[in-house]
């Protein structure tokens, strides 16, 4: 079920609406609980490598999206996060066309949040990542 609600997306983006680099990316957010955070992403044919496949920084910046909206979403008023650290680990090769995001709020400190990501296609497990986010005030 795609998030259709405004509170949903007012929690994740306020009046500004969605990033620049999320509709990129192709980014649909499917479901938001307080912890948890999945979203469908679209690996363009614009992203592939000389191989074909899609080129790994595409993939990092979708794990960093789906983390980092997973983090805004538990922001108060006046805050917003900073990736500090996203170490991404790749298992296999994605191609174009569609992918799951999934985000898990591991730790969520005073100032800094601990994230776990991953990339899914076709039921198959692409890539994982471990984010580290900075609140700051703005």
């Amino acid at each position: 079920m795609e998030i259709e609600d405004n509170p949903a997306l007012a929690r994740l983006y306020g009046v500004n609406g969605a990033p620049p680099i999320t509709t990129t990316l192709g980014a649909t957010f499917l479901s938001l609980s307080d912890n948890a955070l999945e979203a469908e992403y679209e690996g363009a044919l614009s992203f592939r490598n000389p191989a074909g496949q899609v080129q790994g920084g595409m993939l990092c910046a979708m794990l960093d999206d789906v983390t980092a909206t997973l983090v805004t979403s538990t922001l108060a008023e006046g805050e917003h996060c900073a990736t500090l650290s996203l170490n991404t680990s790749f298992l296999r090769a994605a191609r174009p066309g569609k992918l799951t995001g999934r985000a898990n709020l591991v730790r969520r400190g005073r100032g800094v949040c601990n994230v776990h990501g991953e990339l899914w296609q076709e039921d198959k497990l692409i890539a994982t990542a471990t984010a580290v986010c900075m609140i700051v005030a703005r």
